[in-house]
């Protein structure tokens, strides 16, 4: 009798073991940051099953990345519990270019700013010279092409989330005007013509009595008046000046 009882007790025991440990709650590892076809075959070895639930796009990280997993990294769950896992795109996501904020003509500051928060870096590629204001967008390039300019925006552009946009910004330096003709004003009207071209007077060479700088004619300049002749904006031209008008002047 107390054989026969104690093979009875020792199976029901054994039984319960068995039917315990066969509900038992498992914990669930920490998948984030691991590629997806790992996890996978990771969880098969611990009876769990992953399912893709979400994929986005994520600069930076390559595709199949798992982001996020639900249940939580070391939640206590069953034996064959689906994981629901959000992955990263193998694609990046593109935007249309017309569907960028204006960008010719410009502040490439503020312009830099608005696309930052669309994952689009932004860099200078070089500057020209404009009369405009400075630093304000002339030109764009995308892949080694130009997408933007003064006559318009290209077709069928689409740029990558995570790419680069590269600029041409205007600057007042620089750029050639023509040499202008100022024998015969007077240095007063002479500075506003230098002014209006961009350019600066140079040295001042009196000839004879100066009794009014302002009032006095200009007699020679250096470089001197050609047709079609050039000079860079900024430069100085220099003048020679006397106070009594030249006969060839009248």
């Amino acid at each position: 009798m107390f054989i026969i009882l104690a093979i009875i007790i020792g199976g029901v025991m054994f039984w319960l073991q068995s039917y315990t440990n066969h509900g038992q709650k498992l914990e669930l590892p920490d998948y984030i940051g691991t590629s997806f076809t790992e996890a996978t075959e990771d969880a098969e070895d611990k009876s769990f099953v992953l399912i893709v639930n979400d994929s986005i796009h994520v600069v930076g990280k390559p595709g199949g990345e798992i982001l996020d997993q639900n249940p939580k990294p070391y939640s206590k769950v069953k034996e064959n519990r689906k994981i629901y896992v959000t992955i990263s795109k193998y694609n990046a996501d593109v935007l249309d270019l017309n569907n960028l904020p204006a960008l010719y003509g410009m502040d490439y500051e503020s312009k830099k700013r608005e696309l930052s928060y669309l994952d689009i870096e932004s860099k200078i590629k070089g500057y020209v010279y404009d009369p405009g204001e400075p630093d304000h967008i002339l030109e764009v390039w995308y892949n080694g092409k130009r997408i933007i300019s003064p006559s318009g925006n290209a077709k069928n552009v689409n740029i990558e989330k995570g790419g680069e946009l590269q600029f041409v910004l205007s600057k007042r330096e620089g750029g050639q005007t023509e040499i202008p003709d100022l024998k015969c004003k007077t240095l007063n009207i002479a500075k506003f013509i230098l002014d209006n071209n961009k350019l600066k007077l140079g040295s001042v060479l009196e000839e004879g009595e100066i009794t009014n700088p302002e009032t006095a004619y200009i007699i020679n300049q250096n470089p001197g008046y050609n047709i079609n002749s050039t000079i860079a904006r900024g430069a100085p031209i220099s003048v020679t000046i006397s106070q009594e008008k030249p006969k060839y002047c009248q």
